[in-house]
């Protein structure tokens, strides 16, 4: 039975027995406490937290998850993977364990047709209930029924919050896959005993003291590995050789030449290189891009280990797009996300791969830097801080730096090293930390949000509304009234003031009350579906239970429609010019500009910018309807809503249609005709990170202010050189035509001073090293190019085999060296020489071994560093001869 098939038969299994199927959720979590979606439930967590209420009870899904927490063992083990599929059940309040077990059961048996005879079944030790049902009810004996403690049978979220017991269905795999110990049984972390599915039983809320106190409702989490359940009904004996993964496995063997059994060290690489690409393109077709940090790390990573697995199994080339093909051809079925984003996917790894091949060339010159300076020293063990910048900064994976260091005779550091990577990992934590979960889950949000449901929003209909305030939190904590000075929280049972979501920043305005006059500053989405206004009192007080008129600032809102609308075309016209991969990839819409994210390889050319903006206000002057209208996520997509990266979108979505032109799902408000936007003008695009672009344009008023301003600069710089405006070009051009003439006219003055100072013997000093001319001097005023020619002269009039050049500009001191051939092919270096001298100027250098330029900031030592220099030189030569 296939993969397909298998997820099929699931899905509509649990469809049968009343449970809602539900598309997987991105990769990249609605929660900041996750970088990656790593299980079935992430989708479900402000269900089973009591912030949101689902408009189900029951569910079922196919998750696609990435886990990089046992990372290392990927290769090394049968079941251990990065990405994978999860298949699971849930209930919110609905069913619990007396149908959640004998389900399980009956899927694996009756409808896949697992021997029973080869399963057991792990519970808590103290989940009775549990056992009893496993025993009674399913009918499975005592002797596969297996007690286990807290570690491995018991589940929670944290150290506080919903937890509960959880059941575990293993499949014995046979002696022949144990470790051969005779302990070896259920809990041994051999490969003998797999687990399928774990069914975890929310019963508990475990407080800041530890306790444990039964929720009022209990709720179903279960898992069930797609890739694990395959490999049982497939006959193999790993993971890899599914029918989902072998076909890259076999890309890999294919492209590298490599055969999969052949040897247990390629079989490794083989694997790593198959699972890390399922990965990274599920990755980046759910929107993450590489970076430094947080999940755009871990992709990067992931990407980078993959090339560093193929050049050990032999792959020089680019190789890794064609392996995205094979997933997407694999896959794409299940999750058309992928086959819709196939072009950008390939093009963002294989930049990735590109830069990292770059990468591993300037990562290899700094190793063997380390490795000298670190010989000269006499050391034998490589510092934790250089594997850490090897590792943090120029993304050389530890393991290369181990096979290296072995190759050089050296060990590593790795104490320093984990310190390093700990004291990251905590920066990291405390980051997320602050801006993270639990700012939204506390739980006067959940009271509010549990007895006064949802805040309904109006805002699309109207700026002002009468509504009832239901809740006031002052400092986190309820409040039956506020007072004229103070800033507080008001919750309404409806509003017409828009939460900020989605790149558009909330609304201001006015609360009135018979009481008192409060100004929204900010409004936000504590929680889905509940709205806070964050207000200060100007005057009065309002009290819990008041009816209140809530009136939108009206030039605010509709500053912020007209930018948000733009979004939209400017999206459409990027698309158009640049192709399809041009997607959006963040926004920030406010009223007096908008700045449109979008993935791209390259800076925009004039042109392409021109195109761009010129199409955009082509759009807007056609003056044509936007309409929004809600409609079922599915029938969305079979139209080409665009759906964008990273968004989580339920089973009803709005759509917010220009014309015939961009259709996307949005939940912002928006003009109604194009023409009201009046005017776009882009005023910059620039670069944010690795295939990522931005823009900042401004519509509307802001636009004509633009242009004022633009037009006063130009007509003052006109005035300024005496021309009208229409001729500035000209003039403009005329005079740098004038400043190249001066400039050649100084160059051609500089050399004839560089020529006189070659030949002339005032400035120079000479020394002779080991039967050697070394010819020295300190001459002011001169720039790298500068001290270079004179260098390159020297050398090659006076017949000297070296030249050490310093020279004060400022604050700053120049250095060159420059050497024979003669030298250079006895073994000196410029550059190690250059070093030496820029050393004692605080500084560094670099450069070919026979031209070296460097320097510092110390002034006072300049003499000095050209001494050194010439010392390095003698202790050199010295050893050469020796």
């Amino acid at each position: 039975m296939n993969s397909g098939e298998i997820r099929k038969r699931f899905l509509e299994y649990f469809r049968e027995r009343g449970h809602r199927v539900v598309k997987s959720s991105s990769l990249i979590p609605d929660d900041p406490t996750l970088l990656l979606t790593n299980a079935g439930m992430v989708q479900f967590k402000p269900y089973f937290l009591g912030l949101e209420k689902p408009e189900f009870t029951r569910a079922t899904t196919c998750q696609k998850c990435v886990r990089t927490t046992d990372i290392e063992k990927v290769g090394h083990t049968a079941r251990h993977l990065t990405f994978f599929e999860m298949l699971g059940n849930f209930s919110f309040g609905d069913y619990y364990k007396r149908e959640a077990i004998p389900w399980a059961w009956g899927f694996l048996v009756g409808e896949m047709g697992l021997d029973p005879g080869r399963m057991y079944c792990s519970v808590f030790r103290e989940d009775d209930e549990a056992y009893e049902i496993w025993r009674d009810v399913v009918g499975i004996p005592e002797e596969r029924l297996v007690r286990l403690g807290e570690e491995d049978n018991f589940w929670d979220m944290g150290t506080t919050g919903p937890c509960g017991p959880c059941s575990e269905i293993i499949y014995d795999l046979g002696e022949e896959f144990g470790c051969g110990k005779p302990d070896c049984r259920v809990g041994c972390d051999c490969d003998r005993y797999l687990e399928l599915w774990n069914l975890v039983f929310m019963q508990f809320e475990r407080d800041e003291k530890g306790e444990l106190h039964p929720l009022p409702s209990k709720n179903i989490d279960t898992g069930l590995g797609l890739e694990r359940l395959a490999s049982v009904l497939q006959g193999v004996t790993n993971n890899f050789e599914t029918d989902s993964l072998a076909a890259v496995l076999q890309a890999v063997s294919s492209l590298s030449g490599v055969k999969y059994g052949a040897e247990e060290r390629s079989d490794v690489s083989l694997k790593i290189v198959a699972d890390h690409s399922r990965a990274f393109t599920f990755m980046v077709g759910d929107g993450i891009l590489p970076s430094n940090e947080d999940r755009g790390y871990i992709l990067r990573r992931l990407i980078r280990r993959a090339v560093r697995h193929g050049r050990l199994l032999g792959i020089e080339r680019i190789f890794l797009p064609e392996l995205v093909d094979v997933v997407v051809e694999t896959m794409g079925d299940a999750y058309p996300e992928l086959a819709k984003n196939r072009v950008f996917i390939s093009s963002i790894v294989r930049s990735e791969e590109e830069r990292f091949t770059q990468t591993l060339r300037s990562g290899l010159a700094y190793f063997q830097r380390a490795v000298e300076e670190l010989r000269e020293r006499g050391g034998d063990t490589l510092p934790g801080e250089v594997v850490f910048h090897l590792h943090d900064t120029l993304g050389f994976p530890l393991e290369l730096t181990r096979e290296l260091s072995r190759e050089e005779g050296l060990s590593l550091d790795e104490e320093g090293f984990q310190a390093l990577m700990e004291e990251q990992r905590e920066r990291a934590r405390a980051a997320r930390v602050e801006a993270g979960y639990a700012s939204q889950v506390r739980e006067i949000y959940g009271e509010v949000l549990d007895n006064f449901g949802e805040t309904h929003f109006t805002g699309y209909e109207t700026l002002t509304d009468r509504a009832r305030l239901v809740a006031v939190v002052k400092e986190g904590r309820a409040a039956a009234e506020a007072s004229e000075g103070e800033e507080v929280e008001f919750f309404l049972d409806r509003t017409p003031f828009y939460g900020e979501k989605g790149g558009q920043v909330g609304d201001r305005g006015t609360i009135r009350s018979p009481s008192g006059e409060a100004e929204v500053l900010d409004t936000y989405h504590p929680a889905q579906s509940l709205t806070s206004h964050r207000v200060k009192i100007r005057r009065g007080t309002f009290s819990v239970g008041q009816e209140v008129e809530a009136e939108v600032d009206r030039e605010w809102r509709l500053a912020v429609r007209r930018n948000h609308t733009a979004t939209h075309i400017l999206h459409y016209a990027l698309r158009q010019v640049l192709g399809e991969h041009a997607k959006q990839a963040g926004s920030l819409v406010e009223p007096q500009r908008l700045r449109f994210d979008f993935t791209h390889y390259a800076p925009l050319t004039r042109e392409e910018l021109r195109c761009v903006e010129e199409m955009a206000n082509r759009i807007i002057i056609e003056d044509y309807p936007v309409r929004a209208y809600i409609t079922t996520y599915d029938y969305a997509v079979s139209i080409d809503a665009v759906a964008l990266f990273g968004e989580k979108y339920g089973e009803y979505v709005r759509v917010v249609e220009v014309d015939d032109l961009s259709r996307e799902l949005c939940g912002g408000t928006h003009v109604a005709r194009t023409g009201e936007i009046g005017l776009l003008v882009v005023i910059s695009e620039g670069g944010i990170g690795a295939n990522m672009r931005r823009i900042e344009a401004v519509t509307g008023t802001e636009a004509y202010r633009f242009f004022r301003r633009s037009r006063d600069t130009l007509e003052e710089a006109a005035s300024s050189l005496r021309v009208e405006a229409e001729r500035l070009p000209e003039r403009v051009e005329r005079l740098k035509d004038r400043l190249r003439e001066l400039e050649n006219e100084l160059r051609m003055r500089d050399r004839e001073e560089v020529a006189s100072l070659a030949e002339g013997s005032g400035s120079w000093r000479e020394e002779e090293v080991n039967g050697k001319s070394f010819l020295w001097a300190e001459i002011p005023g001169l720039d790298a190019q500068g001290l270079r020619e004179l260098a390159e002269r020297t050398l090659s009039r006076r017949g000297a085999a070296a030249v050490a050049i310093a020279s004060v500009r400022g604050d700053k001191v120049g250095l060159v060296v420059n050497l024979s051939r003669e030298l250079v092919e006895a073994g000196l270096s410029a550059v190690e020489l250059v070093r030496k001298g820029a050393s004692l100027l605080g500084g560094g250098g670099g450069g070919r071994p026979d031209m070296a330029v460097g320097g510092g900031s110390r002034t006072e030592r300049t003499e000095e560093a050209l001494r050194a220099v010439g010392e390095e030189m003698r202790r050199r030569m010295e050893e050469a001869h020796a």
